[in-house]
C-alpha cells in the first residue's frame, strides 16, 4: 500500500519542481529590461516609477529603484513596449531595452575581480543604446593622471562596466562616456543590476 501511494506523490513533486524550473527559464528567455535615460535626476524629468509599473501591470512589470529601470516579464515586442512607455511617460526620453538573458550573461562573469571594495567606490554598468561605433583602449581612468575618479574597466556586448568615486566631478566624467563609444548611454550602479538578476531568477541571487 505504501509503495503504491508513494510513486504518484513523487511524480507530482517532480512535476512541480520541473514546472518551477520551466517558469524561471521562461522568465529569462522572454523578459525584457527597460532603462530610461536621464530621469529623476536633478529635478528634471521627474516621475514615480512605481506608478508606471502599476500602469504596466498587464506586462507583469517590476520596478527597480528610482532611476527608471523595469523588468517586463510578459511576452511583448519591443515596438509595443516602446509605444506603451512613450504614451505613459509625461516627457520625452530615450528608452533602452535589452533582453533579460543579456543581463544573465553579464552576471555570469566577475567583471570586478581584484577591484577595491570600499564605501567611497561605486561599481557601475553603463548600458549602450546600440553596439558602439568606436571603442577606447581599456582600462581607462579619469582624470588621466593623479587620483582617478572614474575608471572604465571594459565592455561586454552592450554593457560598459567600471568604478567611480563618490565625488561631485564624477557626473562630468560620466557624461563623456557616450562620446567615447559613439552612442548614447545610461548608467546604473551594480546593485541595480543585481536586483534585476534577482527578479529574473538568476541562480545565486
Amino acid at each position: 500500500m505504501v509503495s503504491q501511494t508513494r510513486e504518484p506523490v513523487d511524480q507530482i513533486s517532480a512535476g512541480r519542481v520541473h514546472q518551477f524550473e520551466s517558469d524561471a527559464n521562461r522568465r529569462k528567455r522572454v523578459a525584457l529590461v527597460v532603462f530610461l535615460r536621464g530621469v529623476n535626476v536633478g529635478g528634471h524629468r521627474t516621475f514615480r516609477p512605481t506608478i508606471l509599473a502599476e500602469q504596466l501591470r498587464h506586462f507583469d512589470a517590476v520596478n527597480i529603484g528610482a532611476a527608471g529601470t523595469f523588468v517586463i516579464r510578459q511576452p511583448v515586442t519591443r515596438a509595443q513596449l516602446r509605444a506603451e512607455l512613450a504614451r505613459r511617460l509625461p516627457f520625452d526620453t530615450e528608452i533602452m531595452i535589452c533582453q533579460g538573458r543579456e543581463i544573465v550573461r553579464l552576471m555570469s562573469q566577475n567583471h570586478f575581480a581584484d577591484q577595491p571594495v570600499r564605501p567611497d567606490i561605486v561599481r557601475f554598468v553603463s548600458v549602450l543604446a546600440q553596439r558602439p561605433r568606436s571603442e577606447p583602449s581599456m582600462p581607462l581612468s579619469f582624470p588621466s593622471s593623479g587620483r582617478w575618479l572614474l575608471r572604465i574597466l571594459g565592455r561586454k556586448d552592450r554593457f560598459v562596466f567600471g568604478l567611480y568615486r563618490r565625488h561631485m566631478k564624477v557626473i562630468r566624467y560620466l557624461g563623456t562616456v557616450d562620446r567615447l563609444f559613439g552612442v548614447t548611454i545610461t548608467t546604473r550602479n551594480w546593485n541595480t543590476i543585481t536586483a534585476i538578476a534577482k527578479v529574473l531568477g538568476h541562480e545565486g541571487f
